[in-house]
């Protein structure tokens, strides 16, 4: 059974990726369906100014808190590998670190910084297309972070009993 300082780090693991979860949901289920319903110029504009505003300390703890916590959950579960939920936390650590930190390092962000670029683009239909390409990778990959942080967080639980 999972005890002590290495509990609360697990129910704190749990929490963090459900929070991070419930971040990526609120961005599947109604932001990113909103921005879409806008004229791609205006949704562009909008996102960039949220891709902007998301790089604060508020979400930053949220977003690499979990990332931070599942790796210490990792290294810690490898070096006192419980009886009981090992294979849980690694499967926890890696839904997240992979699924959710990954995902957004590798596909979200660099969809991110494409997009800026067209902040200053005369060529309204060229943005307009690669707006509707976005919204639609973009969401795809996001509705992954969602699955992946949430799945993380029941994995951390499912430990814990």
């Amino acid at each position: 059974m999972i005890e002590g300082p290495y509990f609360v780090l697990v129910v704190f693991g749990a929490l963090w990726c459900g929070l991070a979860a419930g971040v990526f949901v609120a961005f599947s289920t109604f932001v990113m369906r909103g921005l879409g319903a806008l004229p791609p110029d205006r949704a562009i504009a909008a996102m960039n100014a949220i891709n902007v505003a998301a790089v604060n300390p508020a979400f930053m703890v949220v977003f690499l808190g979990a990332a931070a916590l599942c790796a210490v959950i990792a290294v810690v579960t490898f070096v006192l590998w419980p009886e009981q939920g090992t294979v849980e936390l690694l499967l926890g650590c890696a839904l997240y670190l992979v699924g959710s930190f990954g995902v957004t390092v590798l596909a979200n962000v660099p969809r991110n910084e494409a997009l800026a670029k067209l902040a200053g683009d005369e060529e309204a239909e060229a943005s307009a297309t690669y707006w509707r390409t976005y919204l639609s990778e973009w969401s795809g990959w996001n509705h992954i972070r969602s699955g992946a942080s949430l799945a993380a967080s029941a994995s951390f639980l499912l430990a814990l009993t």
